[in-house]
C-alpha cells in the first residue's frame, strides 16, 4: 500500500503540496521585489526633486534638471539668508513662465505686521495672488516656532490661533502645505549623541543654535506636539512634512505619523544621512518603511541656487548629489558618506516604489497634470 493512502500520507501530502505553493509564491514575489533600477538607468527615468530653491535668475539648474530628466519645486521661504520673498517669487514666475514642464514653484508669506488685525487679510490676498500666478503649494518654515516672536516677546508657535484663517483657507481651496516645525532631533542631543558627523560639526559650531545649550527654548517634544495640534485642528489639510517632518531620526516615528494623519506625505529633503544612519543599523527595516509607504514620500534634496553661484560649479554639484542619492535609493552596492560612520549598502528599491517617490506621487500632490 502507497504510504500516501492513509490518512496520515494524505496529510503530509497536502502539507508538502502547501509548502511547495507558498514557497513558489514567495520566489515569485521576491523575483518581482528584486527588479530596480541600475545607475545606466539614471538619466532615462522621469523624477521630480520637490523641494529646491532657485534663487537665482539664471538657467542653470534648469540646464541640469532637464539633463538629468527631473522636474523641480522651487520653495520660497522666508529665511534672511536668501533673497526677499517679493524677489524669490519674481525669480520663480519668471523661470516658470519659461520652463512650464520643468520649474513649478510654492509661494510663502512673511510675518512681518503679525499683530495687526490686517496680517491675516493681507497674507491671504499675497497668498491668492500668487496661486493664480500658478503655486502649487504654501511653504510654512520654522522661524514660526523657533525665532519670530510677536509685540510681547513671545514665540508665535505653528498652532497659534492667529493661524488658523490662513491654514483654513488653504485648506478649502485644497493647497498643500509645506511645513518645516522645528529642526533635526539631533539638534536637542549632546554632541556625541548625534546620529550624523554633518550635524556633530555644524552644531559644534555654532553653538547658539543647539537647542540642547538652550532649555529656555520650547523642547523637540513641544515642536512636534504643536505642529501636531494644529493638524488636528485642520484634519483635511493636505500637509507635506518637509525635512521628513523633523522625524528623520526614526522610521518608527515616522511611520505612526503617517498612520495618525492619513492625509500627509514626507519629502527628504536633506535629510538622507539621518536615513542613511538607520540602514547602517538595520537595513531592512528602512527598506521596508519605503515600500509600506511608497505613496506618501517624495524626493527631495533641499539643492539652493544661490545668487553668488558659479553656473558650471553648481550644475556639478548638483548633478553628483542626484546621483548619489540614486545609488542608494535604486542600487545594492556598498560605500561610504561623509555623515555616516560605517559603510552604507544601497535599498535597491523596486522599481515601482521608485516610480512613485521619485515622480507620480509629486505629480499627485501638487496636482500636476
Amino acid at each position: 500500500m502507497n504510504k500516501f493512502t492513509t490518512p496520515l500520507g494524505s496529510m503530509l501530502l497536502l502539507m508538502m503540496t502547501t509548502t511547495l505553493t507558498a514557497c513558489s509564491q514567495s520566489e515569485v514575489g521576491n523575483d518581482e521585489m528584486s527588479q530596480h533600477y541600475t545607475m545606466s538607468d539614471f538619466g532615462k527615468v522621469k523624477k521630480f526633486d520637490t523641494h529646491v530653491h532657485a534663487n537665482k535668475q539664471a538657467t542653470a539648474f534648469i540646464e541640469q534638471a532637464q539633463e538629468d530628466n527631473f522636474e523641480l519645486l522651487t520653495i520660497n521661504v522666508d529665511y534672511p539668508d536668501f533673497p526677499p520673498i517679493d524677489e524669490q517669487q519674481d525669480i520663480a514666475l519668471s523661470l516658470t513662465q519659461a520652463y512650464p514642464d520643468t520649474l513649478y514653484f510654492a509661494a510663502t508669506f512673511s510675518m512681518h505686521n503679525w499683530d495687526s488685525p490686517a496680517w491675516a487679510p493681507s497674507v491671504q490676498q499675497r497668498l491668492d495672488k500668487a496661486l493664480e500666478n500658478g503655486a502649487k503649494a504654501v511653504k510654512v518654515w520654522k522661524n514660526i516656532g523657533m525665532s519670530f516672536r510677536d509685540n510681547e516677546q513671545q514665540l508665535v508657535m505653528i498652532d497659534d490661533k492667529g493661524l488658523d484663517p490662513i491654514f483654513d483657507h488653504l485648506t478649502q481651496l485644497d493647497v498643500p502645505v509645506i511645513g518645516h516645525q522645528g529642526e533635526p532631533h539631533n539638534c536637542w542631543l549632546p554632541i556625541e549623541q548625534m546620529s550624523v558627523n554633518n550635524d556633530k560639526q555644524y552644531f559644534a559650531a555654532h553653538p547658539q543654535y543647539h537647542m540642547y545649550l538652550h532649555p529656555e527654548m520650547p523642547s523637540y517634544e513641544a515642536q512636534m506636539a504643536a505642529r501636531n495640534n494644529m493638524l488636528d485642528k485642520h484634519p483635511q489639510m493636505h500637509f507635506v512634512g518637509a525635512h521628513l517632518a523633523s522625524l528623520e531620526w526614526s522610521v518608527d516615528a515616522m511611520s505612526k505619523f503617517l498612520q495618525r494623519y492619513p492625509d500627509a506625505t514626507l519629502d527628504l529633503a536633506a535629510r538622507m544621512g539621518q536615513v542613511q544612519a538607520q540602514s547602517v543599523q538595520d537595513i531592512n527595516k528602512v527598506r521596508a518603511f519605503f515600500i509600506q509607504y511608497q505613496d506618501r514620500i517624495l524626493y527631495a534634496t533641499d539643492l539652493t541656487h544661490s545668487p553668488d553661484a558659479e553656473a558650471q560649479v553648481f550644475k556639478n554639484s548638483v548633478h553628483q548629489k542626484w546621483l548619489e542619492d540614486w545609488r542608494y535609493l535604486n542600487t545594492d552596492t556598498k560605500f561610504t558618506v561623509p555623515e555616516v560612520d560605517g559603510t552604507v549598502t544601497g535599498l535597491a528599491l523596486p522599481k515601482s516604489v521608485i516610480d512613485k517617490i521619485y515622480y507620480h506621487n509629486a505629480r499627485r500632490v501638487f496636482s500636476i497634470n
